[in-house]
């Protein structure tokens, strides 16, 4: 039997898995955490605002460091970001097959970023079939397809009539929801970030890649708590990230504090596999929020339940130019 690349960095992403979950286990008793790595917005965020060099060279970065963490990541792709001026560029689309061709499994986040609850639910449709364009036959050159979709904004739906002939069209065409338990601001710190950046102020993005590694890990903290609460223990959790220059510069960091912090790598189909995500999502609002939130509403859980979430520093705030979260 031939191996392909492919197959091979699959099988050491594997072993390298199960190495880690014999060492936390063993040393535990208990089984370790888990988390899937999602990151959203491919190929880049910034394309309007960096160097096409730069984006590949921080986009180089960003899935070194996934794979060195052998992090089983997904990336959900925005196809326009794939032109420029009404062209495809091949370097953008090469971005894509990086993805791939390192072991990793890319989405659908529609054509353009569309958000669900101010777009007619036939053209959010259209948005979703004309998001796997480029991406479908991608995939197939490395024995794959796009199984799951992420909704831009968060945004899952007001109206239970919209929500049903969505869950109607992503089922027929073979796709699952993504969803996401640690929602955060990571994109104001990036805005904030590439500000820096772009204004060689070394000292400030420095500070701010030290910001964003504490507050990301409140917010797990936060998270776990709340976990505890709605179910009486840690679930499997889903990260929500975006492909950003501050994600390629913090991203060695923030997966090995997450491995300090037990946590082992996980796709989304192993921690979907755990019953709490069988949960009914009990939101009707106009916000994207995290998953866990949803559940509690189900519940009508009080009020006091959500309170205590980390927060995007105000400073941060400043300097991404950005009024609320």
């Amino acid at each position: 039997m031939l191996f392909t690349g492919r197959d091979i960095r699959k099988l050491k992403v594997f072993w390298v898995t199960l190495l880690f979950y014999s060492v936390v286990t063993s040393a535990s008793g208990a089984e370790p955490r888990r988390v899937a790595i999602t990151i959203d917005d491919l190929p880049w965020v910034e394309f309007a605002i960096s160097s096409e060099a730069s984006v590949r060279v921080r986009h180089r970065r960003l899935v070194a460091a996934l794979e060195r963490h052998s992090s089983k990541a997904i990336g959900f792709v925005n196809e326009d970001k794939l032109y420029r001026e009404g062209k495809l560029e091949p370097a953008r689309r090469q971005m894509l097959a990086d993805w791939l061709s390192h072991g990793f499994d890319l989405g659908n986040h529609t054509y353009g970023h569309l958000g669900l609850h101010a777009t007619p639910i036939a053209d959010y449709e259209q948005a979703i079939a004309q998001g796997e364009a480029v991406l479908r036959p991608l995939m197939q050159r490395y024995g794959e397809h796009p199984r799951w979709f992420r909704h831009p904004y968060l945004q899952a739906g007001r109206d239970d009539v919209v929500r049903a002939r969505l869950e109607s069209f992503l089922a027929k065409h073979d796709y699952r929801i993504a969803p996401v338990t640690i929602d955060n601001g990571d994109w104001i710190f990036a805005r904030a970030y590439v500000n820096a950046l772009n204004s060689r102020n070394k000292a400030q993005a420095a500070s701010l890649r030290k910001s964003f590694i504490g507050y990301i890990q409140a917010k797990f903290s936060y998270y776990e708590q709340q976990s505890k609460r709605l179910f009486g223990r840690e679930i499997p959790q889903v990260l929500l990230l975006h492909a950003s220059a501050l994600n390629a510069d913090v991203m060695d960091e923030l997966l090995t504090r997450l491995r300090k912090r037990g946590y082992a790598f996980a796709t989304l189909d192993e921690v979907l596999e755990d019953a709490a995500y069988r949960h009914i999502d009990g939101y009707r609002g106009g916000a994207g929020i995290s998953w866990m939130h949803r559940w509690a509403m189900a519940e009508n859980r009080p009020r006091t339940f959500y309170e205590g979430e980390p927060e995007v520093p105000a400073d941060v705030m400043a300097l991404a130019g950005v009024d609320s979260e």
